[in-house]
């Protein structure tokens, strides 16, 4: 992806200097596993993020300034380029349909971090807060999803990630992620991850409709930037992620998507270019 030298968004909260304690040797890797099946692929993020933030908290030793290398500093401008490619296709997309955009804020952390939504830890992987509508990310995420989950990696792979999270801010200013809580405080858990499924699936076509749009704007994307994408969207399937964790899958449990449905909605944002065309609710009920 071509993004050097280009606009940076000033809504990046870079907390990485700040985060304090090293988490104890052993302790992420076993996290990171729980809580992908349990939040970033499926369950209740709020109780998951807060149980995991109190494990963490025992195994943390002295808070300390972390400086930032010239590899971090690099990567924090790359995240700001891609929250300001967010932020002026989105802005063309609300205004299209006749809207108005807010943006959200992202806040770069290392080990642990304090939410509306409650503490979180490296381990709980990138999330969107609903209730302060900000997106949270350690990088050393995509480090464990390479390494442990079989992604190719890459710039446009965290550029998928950060836009599959906006993808949720821009479900939160529609009314989306409102309606669809309600409804499932009104079912069964199966149902309501029927739903949950659905809203994750929207947000992958959201992540691929902001790269169609992004690269009739600014012409950025290079070879392999989109097979970078959905190399990262299949690894985190529902299905890629039980089967690398305990060997098979709980489709009833899957809150997320399978890798297949994960990649298609991805693909048909991407193709289509049409706001209107992310149909998964209407899918999912057929």
């Amino acid at each position: 992806m071509k993004w050097k030298g280009r606009r940076e968004s000033g809504n990046v909260d870079d907390r990485r200097g700040m985060s304090g304690g090293k988490i104890a040797a052993g302790g992420g890797i076993i996290a990171i596993i729980v809580v992908l099946l349990n939040m970033f692929m499926g369950g209740d993020s709020t109780e998951v993020i807060n149980e995991i933030n109190n494990q963490l908290q025992q195994q943390t030793t002295t808070e300390e300034p972390v400086p930032l290398s010239a590899h971090d500093e690099e990567m924090g401008r790359m995240v700001k380029v891609i929250l300001a490619d967010t932020e002026d296709v989105w802005h063309k997309i609300f205004q299209e349909n006749g809207m108005v955009y807010k943006e959200p804020t992202l806040v770069l952390f290392r080990n642990s971090v304090q939410t509306a939504c409650g503490g979180a830890s490296s381990a709980s992987g990138p999330f969107y807060c609903p209730l302060d509508r900000k997106v949270y990310m350690d990088l050393s995420f995509f480090e464990e999803l390479q390494s442990r989950f079989g992604a190719k990696g890459g710039d446009f792979a965290i550029a998928y990630v950060i836009a599959h999270e906006v993808g949720h801010h821009v479900q939160t200013l529609l009314g989306t992620s409102a309606k669809v809580r309600e409804r499932q405080q009104q079912m069964s858990q199966t149902q309501g991850n029927k739903l949950s499924v659905a809203l994750e699936l929207q947000a992958d076509f959201y992540a691929g409709l902001w790269a169609h749009y992004n690269e009739e704007m600014n012409q950025v994307l290079e070879a392999g930037d989109i097979e970078e994408a959905l190399s990262a969207a299949h690894a985190v399937g529902d299905d890629a992620i039980q089967k690398k964790a305990q060997g098979h899958v709980v489709p009833d449990s899957f809150t997320h998507g399978t890798s297949a449905q994960r990649v298609h909605w991805f693909k048909k944002g991407f193709n289509s270019g049409d706001f209107s065309a992310g149909t998964t609710f209407d899918d999912l009920e057929r």
